[in-house]
């Protein structure tokens, strides 16, 4: 894994090299000499967060409105309350 490190000014001439480095690994990306930000692939983010998916990502999936679901509607669940 290569670690790449771009100062802000950098980063902003030539974001195009910035993603082509976080290709290679993550990308420190300097404000004032120190490090503020990094840039990641989006797999290795999902790689290093653990993958899990939310599901408003999973409803924003495009094509997802080609998916059917039914759902069954349980009318027999409510029942009337004992208030003896």
């Amino acid at each position: 894994m290569t670690i790449t490190t771009l100062s802000s000014r950098q980063f902003n001439q030539d974001a195009s090299k910035a993603k082509k480095a976080a290709e290679a690994g993550p990308v420190f990306i300097t404000d004032r000499g120190r490090p503020a930000h990094v840039l990641l692939t989006f797999d290795e983010y999902k790689r290093i967060s653990g993958g899990r998916t939310k599901i408003a990502d999973l409803l924003a999936m495009p094509g997802i409105e080609a998916i059917e679901l039914d759902i069954p509607r349980l009318d027999d669940l409510a029942q009337v309350a004992d208030l003896s």
